[in-house]
């Protein structure tokens, strides 16, 4: 499947489909818990609901590996994917998007689609507090899940990037005092891979003297400065965040790879687990897709695989 045709199926709209944000965006986790049977887990589930929201439901969808397929059992570890463009967040029939989660289903993952509610109708502080509340919620289903609530992994692309970061940076334990059980939860992450992700909004809203012309695309970025601040994952960084995979392209004229170099210093500050990949492309990965994909799935074996010796939790 042609980056192209995959981005026409799931409605990207044209003006958007232009810019190179938005290429690869929307193409494109203690014991392991029982796995069970296929028939009683089907291979793909369409639309779970995470939550509510003037009235409209905010869901995901789940991936699970074809384990008599490859031969291979579930390693209990999920990837939630963040679904998000331009903090422009689609849904789309997911059978048309397995192909782009197959590296991650042969490895064993669960992979969880997840959506937030979309710009232009949401903003930005929507966006984070969806996909906060979208790891609070698998977490505290994740036995019905099939996965280890303490071994989740997120990864995202662009504004997708932006908000991996976001959840690697700003995870609780939970509010016990909430009657919601799901913000009872906490949602917290294993690890992140974030691709070509903005960490410094401040320099890219609107009224921001260093944003692009390019960033009008976007009225997800219509924020002020002071705003902004409240949502960029560098601002952030403490010594107990997840460790983070930051890919960014030195070709990059959309999101420079400055952001990238921003947060892995203020990784390295805190003596976090990072690594910083920079590769010779643009906003896209161009002629370098599969040598980031391939580091995420490093990345995540990494991290979120136990070791024969590890004990339970």
């Amino acid at each position: 499947m042609s980056r192209i045709s995959f981005l026409q199926r799931v409605g990207i709209p044209s003006a958007t489909r232009m810019m190179a944000f938005l290429i690869l965006c929307t193409q494109v986790l203690s014991a392991e818990p029982p796995v069970a049977s296929s028939e009683e887990r089907p291979l793909v589930v369409a639309d779970v609901v995470y939550g509510h929201k003037d009235g409209l439901a905010m869901t995901f969808d789940i991936f699970r590996p074809d384990t008599e397929s490859t031969g291979r059992p579930a390693n209990g570890a999920a990837i939630a994917f963040m679904v998000s463009g331009g903090w422009y967040s689609k849904w789309t029939p997911p059978q048309q998007a397995q192909a782009f989660f197959q590296p991650y289903l042969n490895e064993g993952y669960t992979v969880f689609a997840v959506r937030h509610g979309s710009s232009p109708v949401y903003g930005i502080p929507d966006a984070v507090s969806d996909v906060q509340r979208a790891i609070r919620f698998i977490r505290l289903n994740s036995y019905d899940f099939g996965i280890a609530p303490d071994r989740i992994g997120v990864m995202g692309m662009s504004a997708g990037g932006h908000l991996s970061l976001m959840l690697a940076t700003t995870g609780d334990d939970g509010d016990p005092a909430a009657v919601d059980p799901v913000l009872r939860t906490g949602n917290r992450v294993a690890a992140v891979a974030a691709l070509v992700p903005p960490s410094d909004l401040r320099v890219a809203v609107w009224e921001a003297e260093e944003s692009l012309p390019a960033y009008r695309n976007f009225p997800a970025l219509n924020l002020s400065v002071e705003e902004a601040a409240k949502y960029s994952p560098l601002l952030f960084v403490t010594s107990d965040d997840a460790p983070a995979l930051i890919i960014s392209g030195t070709l990059d004229d959309l999101v420079p790879p400055r952001h990238g170099e921003w947060i892995a210093a203020e990784y390295e500050k805190n003596k976090l687990d990072h690594q910083l990949l920079l590769l010779e492309a643009n906003h896209g990965l161009n002629g370098k897709q599969a040598e980031a994909f391939q580091a995420v799935i490093g990345w995540f074996n990494e991290h979120l695989l136990e070791s024969d010796s590890s004990s339970d939790n």
